[in-house]
C-alpha cells in the first residue's frame, strides 16, 4: 500500500505542471471571473479582462513559437509561474503588465498604427488606392480648407511631441 501511495505522490509530482496548469490558468480565472462579473466593482473586472489579454498574448506566443518552446525544459514550469503571478491578485501582475507593457503599444497615440488598412485592389485603369488618392477623396468631400487645417493640426502635434522629447 505504501509503495502505491509513493508512486501516486511520485506520479503527481512528475506531472505537476501538466495538471495544474489548466487550474491556475483556466478554472480559477473562470470562476473569478464570472463572480467578477456578479459584482458591482469595476476593479474585479479590469483584472480579469486585463488577464484574459494576455492570456491569449500567451497563447499566441506558444502557439508561434511552439518547435522552439517544446526544446526548452523549464518552459512549461515557467509559464505556470509567470500565470500564477499574473492570476492570484495579491501580486497583481497582469495590471503590472498590462500597464507598463501592453497597453502602451495599443493605445499611445503616439505609436498608433491602423494595422487593419489594407488598399484595395482596382482595375488597372482605374487610380490606385494609395495615400494621394485618400487625400484626394478627403479634399472633394471636404474642401481644400478643411484638409489645410487637419494638416496644420498634425504640424502641431508634432511639435509638441518634440518639445516633450527634447526635454
Amino acid at each position: 500500500m505504501g509503495s502505491r501511495t509513493a508512486g501516486f505522490f511520485k506520479v503527481l509530482l512528475t506531472n505537476f505542471d501538466i495538471l495544474a496548469w489548466p487550474v491556475v490558468s483556466l478554472v480559477y480565472p473562470l470562476y473569478a471571473s464570472i463572480r467578477a462579473i456578479e459584482t458591482k466593482s469595476p476593479v474585479d473586472d479590469q483584472q480579469w479582462l486585463t488577464y484574459w489579454v494576455l492570456y491569449s498574448l500567451i497563447t499566441l506566443f506558444e502557439l508561434t513559437f511552439a518547435k522552439v518552446l517544446e526544446w526548452i525544459p523549464i518552459w512549461p514550469y515557467g509559464k505556470l509561474i509567470l500565470t500564477c503571478w499574473l492570476v492570484i491578485p495579491y501580486f497583481s501582475g497582469a495590471a503590472y503588465v498590462y500597464e507598463h507593457y501592453v497597453r502602451p503599444l495599443f493605445v499611445n497615440p503616439q505609436h498608433s498604427i491602423n494595422i487593419w488598412y489594407v488598399p484595395r485592389k482596382k482595375d488597372i485603369f482605374s487610380k490606385p488606392d494609395d495615400i494621394l488618392t485618400a487625400a484626394e477623396q478627403y479634399i472633394a468631400d471636404n474642401g481644400t480648407e478643411a484638409f489645410q487645417n487637419m494638416i496644420n493640426k498634425a504640424d502641431k502635434s508634432r511639435a509638441r511631441r518634440s518639445e516633450v522629447y527634447s526635454t
